[in-house]
């Protein structure tokens, strides 16, 4: 037997149900643990993290009913969900990376009365051999590319969460490395977060949490404050941060079918007016969020009067423009391209989205299209000295590109006509070669016939 055979044997052998530590929060004896090997390190599991074990489970009378390690693939789950049974949610949430335990489980933190047919009877005690081999917390961003990664310090109350817009009162503390940047209690409307130097992974997590949820946020410079830093608190380019936000109390914002048409075209004016503000600022991402709750109020409104409808249409069309200048000002040419769209089924003829489209279409070398756009433009606003500029460029683009195509064509077609005299070369050199070997050997056959006869 191998050394490592050996320490499976010893790691799957029936331990004894008996000793340990009381670790349930009641200390009712429900849950004993006895530690075998130490982990390393001294953060444990939290609320909500994806947690990786290998595990064995006896009957008291030493019968084994189940082993990850028999199946040799470890067993993952979020923790403190209620995906397993009470004693392990107690158990692990006392582990560290690496720790190997013995839990004593009695039947009320395990499967109860009622047992789990066929392999545990019912008020069965069970004893567990667990080893912790990872834990991570829960990615929130849409793209799962891990730049911003929560951990449950503490469950909140309920089940609702703020939503965009919502009015939120949190006690946060800021820390980069083992440097806390940041402690303060703010009030402020999600989304609006950077209005009070926080970045935007704040806003984001937020959104996710419960009423008195306490958590640690770790952030990626993308969701942190990016390459610029922040000056104000000494943070330095491309940072990863650790934020550490209480939700004391929050006030959810009307949703869309919470309000009547009225209340949508006063708050959408509202709206409007706050994103321009930001825009004004170079806050091109807050300014999106506005434009964005225009569309989302709007978009869809029937049964509107003539006033009414007028009115809705006025500011949607000036959310799909704003809402692509933004996307210009941040590079984001395909939105930009779906707002101008937008824009354009509103109003055909429309200056700025046939404008701005062009834009767009010229930064994606999109030569052709965006001539049309800013053509269209002259067409229609012949004194719009911008779309003249911009037409210019796109004449000297395209032909500055049929150059680069006709000199790719051409030597394409050079190489093709050398390769096509080389292979002419090739085929009159093996010729007359051939006719070289046909000749000799005619007389060196006719020598033969002279010496026969």
């Amino acid at each position: 037997m191998t050394a490592e055979e050996g320490k499976a044997e010893e790691m799957t052998a029936a331990p004894e149900g008996e000793g340990g530590v009381d670790i349930t929060p009641k200390n009712d004896g429900g849950v004993l643990k006895i530690i075998k090997k130490e982990g390393i390190g001294t953060e444990s599991p939290m609320i909500g993290d994806k947690v990786t074990v290998h595990y064995t489970g006896w009957l008291l009378d030493g019968t084994k009913f189940d082993s990850s390690r028999d199946r040799k693939e470890k067993f993952s789950f979020d923790f403190g969900k209620g995906e397993v049974i009470k004693a392990w949610d107690i158990a692990v949430g006392t582990m560290k990376i690496g720790e190997l335990c013995q839990i004593i489980c009695k039947p009320e933190y395990a499967y109860g009365s009622a047992g789990s047919p066929p392999k545990i009877p019912p008020n069965a005690t069970l004893i567990f051999e667990v080893e912790l081999f990872e834990f991570k917390g829960k990615d929130l961003t849409d793209d799962e590319d891990g730049g911003i990664i929560r951990r449950i310090r503490k469950k909140g109350e309920g089940y609702s969460k703020p939503n965009e817009g919502a009015l939120v009162e949190i006690e946060v503390e800021g820390w980069h490395g083992d440097r806390v940047f940041d402690k303060r209690e703010l009030r402020f409307e999600v989304g609006e977060g950077e209005n009070y130097d926080l970045p935007p992974g704040v806003d984001k997590a937020l959104q996710k949490m419960e009423k008195l949820e306490e958590s640690v946020v770790y952030l990626k410079p993308s969701y942190g404050f990016g390459s610029a830093g922040k000056q104000k608190f000494h943070i330095p380019p491309d940072a990863e941060l650790q934020y550490e936000i209480k939700l004391k109390s929050f006030e959810k914002a009307k949703e869309s079918w919470e309000m009547n048409t009225d209340e949508k075209l006063e708050q959408g004016t509202i709206a409007k007016e706050k994103g321009t503000q930001y825009f004004k600022e170079g806050k091109y991402k807050q300014a999106t969020l506005q434009y964005k709750k225009i569309v989302s109020w709007l978009e869809h409104e029937t049964g509107l009067s003539e006033v009414e409808e007028a009115k809705a249409k006025s500011l949607r069309l000036a959310a799909h423009l704003n809402l692509a200048m933004c996307h210009l000002k941040l590079k984001e040419y395909s939105q930009v391209l779906e707002n101008c769209s937008k824009a354009l089924e509103l109003d055909s003829n429309n200056e700025k989205g046939l404008f701005r489209r062009g834009e767009a279409r010229l930064a994606v070398n999109d030569f052709e299209l965006a001539r049309a756009d800013f053509q269209k433009v002259l067409q229609l606003y012949p004194s719009n000295k911008a779309a003249k500029t911009q037409l210019i460029i796109c004449q000297q683009k395209i032909r500055e590109q049929h150059e680069r195509e006709k000199k790719m064509y051409a030597n394409m077609f050079q190489r093709l006509a050398d390769k096509e005299t080389k292979l002419e070369a090739e085929t009159v050199r093996k010729e007359e070669t051939e006719m070289k070997d046909e000749k000799q050997n005619g007389v060196e056959e006719k020598a033969e016939v002279d010496i026969e006869a």
